[in-house]
């Protein structure tokens, strides 16, 4: 009689420890999903949250508030989550020509002297030439700088795509232009992309850049450009637009050209195999 007692007590603990790791685990799946509503788990997207210290209560700012405004920033910027990786860190110039590590060396520069002249004529910076040499990643490079170490904005605007935008979009037209205009930094990407060796640039085209640039040039505020065309070649494109480029460049701007097999990163494989 003893012995079944003690056999329907373990029984009746067993039965309530079952119980009680079913309602734990319940628990846990509940504050999961819970969790899981909220982008910070941690402040559940109050951006701070109370604490104690000293036995008092404080409000404290919670860490995500960083990433938030750095979020923020990289999505108006139009910089895609692939162009977000380019990095000063991860561009290569080992055995690289000398005019890509000057091009390297300018961005870097351009970067480090960029809060001492961005309200200067000559706050801007311009990496002209060889396709397929880096350009592009540099000066992105910078924008992600920028963004995430000095919280300022950038545009970024590739000139092909942006312009069948804004032609497709015409009751956004002005509001596109008045931020590439006002931003803080625009980054034109490609200017005057050459097709079948001639540049894009009609008459609409140069004369909405010019809008932008000649505004940003009287205003003083920043401009990045990468383009396969020369400082000579952006002026006999349009004279006024080219000048202005390269005067707010002028203290940062590599020309890139030569032998294309040197120069174009894309073909380094080719030229291995040779």
């Amino acid at each position: 009689m003893a012995t079944n007692n003690t056999d329907k007590a373990l029984a009746e603990i067993m039965k309530k420890l079952r119980e009680r790791s079913a309602q734990s685990l319940e628990t846990e799946s509940d504050a999961s999903e819970k969790k899981a509503e909220y982008d910070c788990p941690v402040c559940r997207d109050e951006l701070g949250y109370l604490e104690k210290k000293d036995g008092i209560e404080v409000w404290v700012r919670c860490k995500c508030v960083e990433w938030r405004r750095i979020r923020k920033l990289m999505n108006s910027s139009d910089i895609t989550a692939e162009f977000e990786k380019l990095q000063f860190k991860n561009f290569v110039t080992e055995g690289k020509s000398e005019l890509i590590i000057e091009a390297y060396d300018c961005a870097v520069d351009y970067y480090k002297d960029f809060e001492d002249i961005r309200d200067k004529r000559r706050n801007s910076i311009a990496l002209l030439g060889q396709p397929g040499s880096g350009k592009t990643h540099l000066l992105t490079a910078i924008s992600n700088k920028l963004i995430k170490s000095k919280n300022i904005p950038v545009q970024y605007f590739p000139y092909v795509e942006g312009f069948n935008d804004l032609k497709d979009d015409f009751e956004k037209l002005e509001e596109k232009l008045r931020r590439m205009k006002e931003v803080d930094v625009l980054f034109i990407d490609d200017l005057f992309k050459p097709l079948n060796g001639k540049p894009r640039a009609t008459d609409w085209q140069v004369e909405q850049t010019y809008s932008v640039i000649n505004y940003r040039y009287l205003n003083h505020k920043p401009i990045m450009i990468s383009s396969e065309w020369n400082i000579e070649q952006l002026v006999k494109i349009d004279e006024a637009l080219g000048t202005r480029i390269y005067e707010m460049c002028e203290d940062y701007i590599v020309i890139i050209e030569g032998d294309r097999m040197l120069l174009n990163h894309r073909l380094a494989s080719l030229r291995k195999d040779q």
